[in-house]
């Protein structure tokens, strides 16, 4: 029986225009309806998934950026495993090239959640995104002196080879966490550096840990690197239609695609049928 259901937002949850379908909606109600706890694991942050979550049912358990902060729907933080600030300096040291595409970001309300060195308000990669979050965004030149407490992470974004090459360069060590999440269609990637240990899958299983659900009663469903180990840990995993390849080789269930509300379609097949 599933207790809790694990849905990533981009790709998953939203279709391919950024939209929630009405499926995915009612398929979400439905579920809550059961009992069934049901929540958000995306690299978002919290006022950034906020479009998206406010549109759904409550209650909602939120797991944001990549597994290191968990929160309610009305904000209250759960469970926040932060990135050592002497580690993030570390981080931004190693790679100097990649200072213009860096960015610190904190579990902060209201201003400075997301600090650069220099916000270039018209890049074409970034412009839509520095629109939308124009009103949490900072500067700090140099990056390291925002460094003022524990960051959530040290993000990195840009094309998807060099954002590879990055991601190659610094995963490995103990010291910190790497995950990478990649849009091979508008050749967009990003790179988030977190503490060591943490990932959606990490945070899903504490959280499962401490609300009793075994993991053979927990269902998860994604298409993106970051949604690996969030997969492996679920009893039930769930690859989206347009899941990257490297998803679709392990021999997971494949559902729909983001565009045919394949969330629902999955939810259908194994929680609502099932309960019927």
């Amino acid at each position: 029986m599933i207790r809790l259901l694990a849905l990533d937002i981009d790709g998953t949850l939203l279709d391919s225009h950024g939209q929630l379908p009405a499926e995915n909606i009612d398929a979400i109600a439905r579920v809550i309806e059961q009992g069934i706890e049901v929540a958000l694991a995306t690299g978002r942050r919290y006022d950034f998934a906020r479009p998206v979550f406010e549109q759904l049912p409550s209650p909602l358990t939120l797991v944001l950026s990549n597994g290191a902060v968990v929160k309610k729907k009305d904000g209250e933080t759960l469970m926040r495993r932060l990135l050592p600030r002497e580690i993030a300096r570390e981080v931004l040291g190693t790679v100097p090239q990649h200072r213009h595409e860096a960015a610190v970001t904190f579990d902060r309300v209201g201003e400075r959640q997301i600090v650069y060195q220099a916000i270039d308000w018209d890049h074409p990669r970034h412009q839509k995104f520095f629109a939308a979050n124009r009103a949490y965004l900072a500067e700090s030149n140099p990056l390291e002196d925002c460094l003022t407490e524990d960051p959530v992470q040290v993000m990195f974004t840009g094309g998807c080879r060099e954002m590879r090459e990055l991601f190659n360069e610094l995963r490995g060590g103990d010291r910190y966490s790497v995950a990478l999440t990649e849009y091979e269609f508008r050749d967009f990637s990003l790179v988030d550096v977190m503490q060591a240990g943490c990932s959606k899958g990490s945070a899903l299983a504490d959280w499962s840990r401490q609300r009793g659900y075994a993991p053979g009663e927990v269902m998860a469903v994604g298409d993106n690197l970051n949604d690996i180990e969030m997969l492996e840990f679920a009893g039930t995993p769930v690859v989206m239609g347009n899941g990257i390849p490297d998803l679709h080789a392990r021999g997971w269930v494949v559902t729909g695609t983001n565009d045919e509300a394949g969330v629902a379609q999955a939810v259908e097949t194994f929680i609502l049928r099932k309960a019927s």
